[in-house]
């Protein structure tokens, strides 16, 4: 089956769930790039996953758009990787940013949001952008995995994106971590740096820690809030 036969519908996509489990991360990618061209594009975050998507995309299609959510609060160590990846695999991260700069934010909500109200600030400075950068794509693709949170468990490889009206493609969703670091030391893929001082998930300075010995791969993000997404990959 290619990508031409598939009924890229919420039912079509839903019908093929057995079909898509089958598929390495490299064969989804394809597909992708089959049938959307560059009407699908990568979300990096410049995190493990994601510098392992982005060295399996640029080798299938360097023309396919690969972007981020700038919102402004990322670790000086995350720009860094940004850089290295843009020199390594000759090509240009295209830059979301939110509608506000931090300045406006404050003025109207109130300095340092994230500490008093997290989900209005990743609303802010993540969901709405990427809606807003969505609306002229038709699919996206995600690194987020099973293992990585209760809340990404039933993530499907290929699903209908409800929230933002497209394909979504998740193509390492059955992965394990040493699945990732095996691949980024084979194929010697640049990361973020942050990784080996204990962040295995990275988001904004102000609203990510180590994790402990013993703790899930996300709980060093919103530490001291019942919060463990920033509502990208929540219905």
């Amino acid at each position: 089956m290619n990508a031409v036969q598939i009924e890229w519908t919420p039912e079509g996509i839903s019908k093929l769930a057995d079909w898509w489990e089958e598929k390495t991360p490299q064969e989804l990618l394809a597909l992708a790039v089959e049938r959307f061209g560059t009407k699908v594009a990568l979300a990096c975050s410049f995190g493990a996953e994601d510098v392992v998507l982005v060295d399996m995309l640029v080798k299938i299609n360097p023309e396919v758009p690969i972007f981020y959510l700038d919102t402004d609060k990322h670790f000086r160590e995350t720009y860094e990787t940004r850089d290295r990846m843009a020199a390594r695999y000759g090509i240009s991260f295209v830059q979301v940013k939110p509608a506000l700069t931090l300045e406006e934010q404050a003025a109207r909500y109130g300095d340092r949001l994230w500490e008093r109200d997290p989900n209005l600030c990743c609303n802010l400075r993540k969901v709405e952008p990427l809606k807003a950068f969505l609306r002229d794509f038709d699919a996206w693709i995600t690194g987020i995995r099973r293992e990585q949170a209760p809340t990404r468990a039933n993530a499907r490889k290929v699903e209908w994106d409800a929230k933002f009206g497209v394909v979504k493609f998740n193509p390492l969703a059955d992965w394990t971590f040493k699945d990732v670091w095996r691949y980024i030391h084979e194929n010697d893929v640049p990361y973020n740096p942050l990784h080996d001082r204990g962040y295995p998930s990275i988001g904004c300075e102000c609203c990510t820690r180590p994790v402990r010995p013993g703790e899930d791969f996300r709980a060093g993000r919103w530490a001291g809030f019942n919060k463990t997404e920033c509502g990208l990959h929540t219905s």
